[in-house]
């Protein structure tokens, strides 16, 4: 089942090989015996892929909860449910991963010898038990579903221009005025023309006068410090350039709800230990932390 599982995630044997640390064709063996042994055929196989074929989907999920089963048993004979140590997967949005999340870590880390962190910073929402991860954090707010949340605080997207700026061009007095204005769009997911606020307890799409488009939120902080434009982004992405003095917000009475942080985890019978200790570590100092952002916008 191990190898069958690994192959699935992996999309091929020679993958799942290195991942199990095993030659290939003792993976291939060994899916090929448990072929044999159901009668059935669970992957298709070409020269470019190995995919799952439709009997095998359900029993790739059974077989996923089965082996995760067996882990949280050995973890309960070895005492990882007891003593913080193993390693822990974390997944996180990449600028609030860097700015936020790794400096904590780093300090877990420390504190707890016994524990290896493995950070996934990526800008999509990652199926935890697919990925096998043990805890995320998410920037949104959160459907109905098995998972465990921790509610962290909450970011506001913001309107910012360097003071420069604003001295040469004017300060919008609505969300409309932003047609009439040099604005600094990004986005990795194609041209981005309109910006969300609220106007009369309303949230609504009002376009922009794109000035720069780029695909990272720090390359539009830089561009809007250089004086270039208004630029919106998530409130803790801007903390360091409104300390300095370098932008300031706008439009504050306009600006859409605020999006909550929340630290989420699979619901599982039995929590490890590690996973506890990074849950209550990690949590406060989360939560100080956008806080603090609150505080400077």
């Amino acid at each position: 089942m191990q190898a069958f599982v690994a192959v699935a995630r992996a999309g091929g044997f020679s993958a799942a090989a290195r991942e199990l640390g095993l030659p290939t064709p003792t993976v291939s063996r060994r899916v090929a015996e448990l072929e044999a042994a159901l009668g059935v055929r669970l992957f298709e196989r070409t020269t470019r892929q190995v995919v799952l074929t439709d009997a095998a989907q359900p029993y790739f999920s059974t077989c996923q909860r089965l082996l995760d089963d067996l882990r949280e048993a050995d973890a309960v004979v070895t005492g990882e449910h007891r003593v913080p140590k193993g390693e822990l997967s974390i997944t996180a949005p990449i600028g609030f991963g860097r700015q936020h999340l790794q400096p904590v870590a780093l300090d877990f880390l420390r504190e707890y010898p016994r524990v290896d962190l493995r950070l996934q910073l990526v800008d999509r929402v990652v199926n935890l038990l697919d990925e096998h991860i043990d805890v995320a954090v998410r920037i949104s707010a959160l459907p109905d579903s098995s998972l465990v949340a921790r509610t962290l605080g909450e970011i506001r997207m913001v309107i910012l221009a360097s003071p420069d700026y604003l001295g040469r061009c004017g300060t919008p007095a609505h969300p409309r005025d932003l047609a009439a204005h040099a604005c600094i769009a990004w986005t990795s997911l194609g041209p981005f023309k309109s910006w969300l606020c609220r106007d009369a307890g309303v949230e609504a799409m009002f376009p922009i006068g794109v000035r720069l488009a780029t695909t990272m939120p720090e390359s539009a902080v830089d561009a809007a410090v250089a004086g270039l434009g208004l630029v919106q982004v998530a409130s803790y992405q801007a903390e360091a350039a409104v300390r300095a003095g370098q932008l300031v917000p706008v439009l504050r009475e306009f600006e859409a709800a605020p999006t909550p942080v929340n630290l989420v985890h699979p619901s599982n019978r039995l929590v490890p230990q590690k996973l506890r200790a990074f849950l209550d570590w990690a949590g406060p100092r989360l939560s100080k932390r956008l806080r603090a952002v609150a505080e400077v916008l």
